[in-house]
């Protein structure tokens, strides 16, 4: 049977999540063990210490740790990629989704481990980058376009769990724009897809392939 590379994901990761979407829209097929972090296989230990998902393990020699690398990586891939590699200015929104969003989104959802401050506080240092979003998508169905792209892939599972925190609060929120965004990509195909549920892998279980037929996606 022809090898493939290896992806360690945990489904409801937003990291995970966004690898897997940018493998399946790019049609790029992967081995898939799925993992708990709580018993994490010496296999994902071995190629990166850290145990943190995702892990692309390419070949032994040749191993990515980072979900953004894996993302640049599948678009490489792609004989026809679903969208081009990341311009600047996307790499900077990123940034920000990655660093000062995903620290508030923490403080929000976690809110009772940081006692310095109210909920309400969290989440409206949050917005600040939800409203952000919103003025981007007043004119476009996605971030940069007509079309999806890098940043959406990246940012969208994290807008997700931000909007799961209080689902009443955000279903009544001013972000139309972000809404419908959201909505557009969380009930497509591909995210569908992406959340299918897999067993816990164990060594020696049958290799399970993550690809979706390209005429499917």
């Amino acid at each position: 049977m022809q090898s493939y590379p290896i992806l360690y994901s945990f489904r409801r990761c937003p990291y995970a999540m966004r690898a897997r979407m940018a493998l399946l829209l790019n049609n790029v097929t992967v081995e898939l063990r799925e993992v708990v972090l709580k018993d994490k296989p010496p296999q994902l230990l071995a190629c990166s210490p850290k145990g943190t998902v995702p892990v692309l393990a390419i070949s032994s020699e040749f191993i990515i740790e980072e979900s953004r690398e894996i993302i640049d990586w599948a678009i490489q891939q792609a004989d026809q990629p679903a969208f081009d590699l990341a311009c600047q200015e996307q790499r900077e929104l990123v940034d920000l989704n990655d660093n000062e969003f995903k620290t508030n989104l923490d403080h929000y959802k976690y809110f009772d481990r940081f006692p310095q401050h109210p909920q309400t506080y969290y989440r409206q240092q949050a917005e600040l980058f939800v409203a952000l979003l919103e003025q981007r998508l007043i004119h476009n169905p996605f971030l940069f376009g007509q079309q999806i792209s890098y940043a959406d892939i990246a940012i969208f599972p994290f807008i997700r769990q931000f909007s799961n925190v209080e689902n009443n609060w955000f279903a009544d929120s001013p972000y139309h724009q972000l809404k419908l965004w959201l909505a557009r990509l969380i009930n497509s195909d591909s995210f569908s897809n992406v959340m299918v549920k897999f067993e816990q892998w164990q060594d020696n279980d049958p290799v399970v392939l993550f690809l979706i037929p390209s005429e499917e996606n």
